[in-house]
């Protein structure tokens, strides 16, 4: 079924109403890789209960915990194949740091859709607040999906970030695991793209593929720890754009420059000629 974005566009994808408690934060760091050093007081922060604080990207994960199924892309207006869609763009905006446990009500609906071509992108925005109403963040995610472009609607914005003329502020290179994929789909996002050879290889990968949203999650800890003395809590905002793949096991290489009250990020994967894997990332601390 072709797009249609006068139904999508301001589709309601509903109300969830959500929980999750220490263990699920636990587990979402370990997923990143978080407790390399299970000694270190600052690896304790994400990987002890005893003064545990959330990275904010757990925010992507903390609606879908409880999911073990593959999603779906159905909804008016719009019915993708999974083996067709890869995130495009995350930003988080932190209302106030994210609690070890909660409850809370999601609020998910389509603000955009856009005709790239050869692609379309669906840009969705989630607002979450508890069960007082008070805000807790609001997510905003552009989804692409290959060869769904071409239905006539606009191209949509094009913004790139202006680049300081410097060399970078700080270099960070971060391990990635063999087995990480299969462990970041625990927290909730069972695309067998990530797990599954055969599915990796029809949607044109020579293997799976690491999660993107597991990518942004390793980047935000690197910068937290490089940058923010280890605390998650000092998180404002986090957003990217995602240039290109990620196979488990292989490093991250994040160059990093300082501007005013934000960081200005890019990832590569330095094993293949620092081929582009985040890039136009901003984080804004507290």
């Amino acid at each position: 079924m072709p797009i249609d974005p006068a139904l999508a566009i301001g589709a309601d994808l509903g109300e969830v109403r959500f929980a999750w408690t220490p263990s699920d934060v636990l587990l979402y760091h370990l997923a990143l890789g978080a407790g390399a050093d299970p000694v270190d007081e600052r690896e304790l922060r994400y990987t002890y209960e005893q003064d545990l604080r959330v990275i904010p990207t757990f925010a992507t994960v903390a609606v879908n915990l409880r999911t073990f199924t593959p999603p779906t892309l159905k909804f008016p207006g719009v019915d993708i194949d999974l083996a067709k869609v890869l995130h495009g763009t995350q930003e988080i905006e932190l209302h106030r740091p994210i609690p070890v446990d909660g409850e809370a009500v999601a609020r998910t609906r389509i603000t955009d859709v856009f005709d790239k071509g050869k692609a379309a992108v669906l840009v969705q925005e989630t607002t979450v607040a508890d069960t007082q109403g008070d805000p807790l963040w609001t997510a905003r995610s552009g989804i692409f999906a290959r060869g769904e472009g071409g239905f006539g609607g606009e191209r949509g914005p094009s913004r790139k970030l202006a680049w300081p003329e410097r060399e970078p502020d700080a270099v960070l290179d971060t391990p990635t695991l063999p087995q990480q994929a299969l462990l970041y789909r625990l927290c909730g996002d069972r695309n067998p793209l990530h797990a599954d050879p055969a599915f990796a290889k029809a949607a044109g990968f020579d293997r799976p593929i690491l999660h993107g949203l597991c990518t942004y999650g390793v980047v935000a800890k690197a910068l937290t720890d490089a940058f923010l003395d280890g605390d998650p809590t000092r998180i404002r905002s986090f957003g990217t754009k995602f240039a290109g793949v990620v196979f488990p096991g292989e490093p991250l290489r994040t160059r990093v420059w300082r501007e005013s009250d934000r960081l200005l990020v890019t990832t590569t994967a330095p094993e293949r000629d620092d081929a582009p894997v985040l890039s136009d990332t901003v984080l804004v601390p507290r």
